[in-house]
């Protein structure tokens, strides 16, 4: 070979190593996630937190994450943080429907894709993300009435029901009122006497239905709590005013988190409506997807189901959070 010929067949071969290493390194570009939580309120927010967090390191994605302690400011100031970072991708779990749109144009304008999981926003854009991943949770409050509807077939007179809601403006807390409401309105004997918000927390829950049992007494026959956290706190309650939950008192919640299964084990909870925190796995995967310019759909429903105090000592074992 001559010269000339090795020299030609170097630089060509130093060309294509050239080229080759950025792309290289572009194809093993990690993906950076920005994650905005709500906080740490209840049993089910702490197991959506820790699927994230596991999710996250397995698909070798890193999560940029922050606690919002509740407040919206504070999620409002991650966002445009993570804006100020460029991840390559935003998740953002809402702590109330509206006050986003400024925020997620933000978002936008800086081609950040953004995944809303959970909960929703009230947005009429809807081209300010590109998916939700999250519940039907009017399907959740109507599956806790259906269950009532049926039990109060074996009751006699007029029933009662108070109810705990969770936080003020969220999506859960306006949706699970109105499938409850939907389900239970074709019977006249049933009735809401009471309804307040318990912010989602074992404390607050205790605190309203104690006053709830101050104001009405004996006059209560049913509890729906818009999550097991707020129920089991209101167990308490009931138990210190000397009655008997899931007996005196009919308990009904949402969530399905291993404290309502031990709550039921120990006859205190008459059913609980699941509403999976696992959400993890399908976040990491729809945000690959995402940033590989892939088409998604834009509404993916999570799991949920009834489980009534009956089926729990079978189900308990199986339970992953």
């Amino acid at each position: 070979m001559n010269n000339n010929r090795r020299t030609v067949l170097a630089s060509a071969l130093a060309a294509s190593i050239a080229v080759a290493a950025p792309m290289s390194a572009f194809a093993q570009k990690k993906i950076v996630m920005g994650f905005s939580q709500i906080g740490a309120e209840s049993e089910w927010r702490t197991a959506n937190t820790n699927s994230m967090k596991s999710a996250a390191a397995a698909a070798g994605i890193e999560l940029k994450f922050s606690d919002a302690q509740q407040k919206q400011e504070n999620q409002i100031k991650a966002l445009r943080s993570f804006i100020a970072q460029k991840v390559d991708v935003i998740a953002l779990t809402p702590v109330v429907e509206s006050g986003w749109d400024t925020v997620l144009k933000e978002i936008k304008d800086a081609k950040i894709p953004l995944i809303l999981m959970d909960r929703s926003v009230d947005s009429k854009d809807t081209s300010l993300y590109a998916t939700h991943i999250g519940f039907d949770f009017v399907k959740q409050g109507e599956m806790a009435g259906q269950w009532l509807v049926e039990r109060a077939k074996t009751m006699k007179g007029d029933i009662n029901v108070v109810e705990l809601q969770g936080t003020v403006g969220s999506a859960p807390a306006i949706d699970r009122k109105k499938g409850f409401e939907d389900a239970i309105k074709g019977n006249s004997n049933i009735k809401i006497i009471r309804s307040q918000t318990g912010d989602f927390t074992r404390a607050k829950g205790k605190e309203v239905m104690e006053a709830f049992l101050k104001a009405e007494g004996k006059k209560i026959n049913v509890l729906y709590a818009h999550n097991d956290d707020m129920a089991i706190g209101a167990i308490q309650a009931i138990e210190e005013a000397g009655l008997k939950p899931a007996k005196d008192i009919l308990v009904i919640s949402v969530d399905g988190v291993k404290g309502a299964f031990e709550a039921m084990i120990a006859g205190k909870l008459n059913v609980s409506v699941e509403c999976s925190p696992l959400l993890g796995p399908l976040v990491m995967a729809t945000a690959k997807d995402i940033v590989a310019g892939k088409t998604v759909a834009r509404r993916i429903i999570g799991k949920d189901g009834v489980y009534p105090m009956e089926t729990a000592a079978k189900e308990f074992p199986s339970r992953q959070y």
